[in-house]
């Protein structure tokens, strides 16, 4: 039997913890390494960090010394400690431009890489990853929304709609070498209104590769639908586990009394 995950997604930007909000209000939600720490303690089924930080570098200065856990002082830091702490499968995704930027985060402790933009705008490189790493270290994200009544996948942090069609682009990700696929609705991003349903079965009934779900996920139901209603291999969220109400456990002690298919 194929064991559908639950899986938490942490976002990076600048060295801080973030919530998102349709990919457009980024709020401060403390130290990377805390939230990691909970993870752990959680024993989640697997751990996502993407790194949304703009610009040329990743900043990690503000780190402050009187923390308890002083954090890291670069990013690469940071994937050592995370890789240290979390005995689980890590995903890192962000500013991953060239093999040497995928080496260096899977010597320092990631298990898969997850590509966006460098994907888009060069899709050979996802076959040179899989030539080196192997498919299953490739996952492809894709960040889309509705325009015109039609989903259509955006890259770049919003600045740029491609005009692609999701599914679409995700088959070719395939063909390449993409070992999995992440969809992220941008429209529902941090909005509790529950998941993309109609798009997330089409996509795994379509696709030859585990999907994951991530966008609008508010409450424990909302996994629960997706679960039932799609063939999704995991199901994502972010900031509903940043809550102790709708913590990771109780998550997953939920969901394993309605299904005996979650890991």
């Amino acid at each position: 039997m194929l064991r559908r995950r639950l899986i938490p997604v942490l976002y990076l930007q600048h060295g801080w913890m973030v919530r998102s909000e349709t990919f457009s209000v980024h709020q401060i939600i403390g130290n990377p390494v805390v939230h990691v720490e909970r993870m752990v303690q959680w024993d989640v089924d697997e751990l996502i960090v993407l790194d949304i930080s703009a610009g040329e570098q990743s900043d990690f200065s503000h780190i402050r010394a009187d923390y308890r856990d002083p954090g890291a002082p670069d990013l690469l830091a940071f994937i050592r400690k995370v890789a240290q702490q979390c005995r689980i499968p890590l995903t890192f995704g962000g500013r991953i431009n060239t093999l040497e930027d995928v080496r260096t985060r899977i010597q320092n402790g990631a298990d898969k890489i997850t590509l966006n933009a460098a994907a888009l705008q060069r899709p050979d490189f996802i076959t040179e990853i899989a030539r080196e790493f192997g498919s299953q270290a490739v996952t492809i994200s894709i960040d889309y929304r509705m325009a015109d009544d039609t989903r259509s996948v955006i890259a770049r942090h919003l600045a740029a709609d491609t005009g692609l069609d999701p599914i679409a682009w995700a088959r070719q990700a395939l063909d390449r070498g993409a070992g999995e696929i992440f969809f992220n609705a941008i429209d529902r991003d941090g909005l509790a209104c529950g998941y993309d349903i109609g798009f997330i079965a089409e996509a795994a009934e379509g696709l030859s590769a585990p999907v994951i779900a991530c966008g609008g996920a508010g409450h424990m139901r909302h996994f629960l639908e997706c679960l039932e209603k799609t063939g999704a291999s995991g199901v994502a969220a972010g900031n509903i586990f940043h809550f102790t109400e709708n913590a990771y456990p109780r998550a997953k002690a939920f969901l394993r009394t309605k299904r005996d298919d979650v890991r």
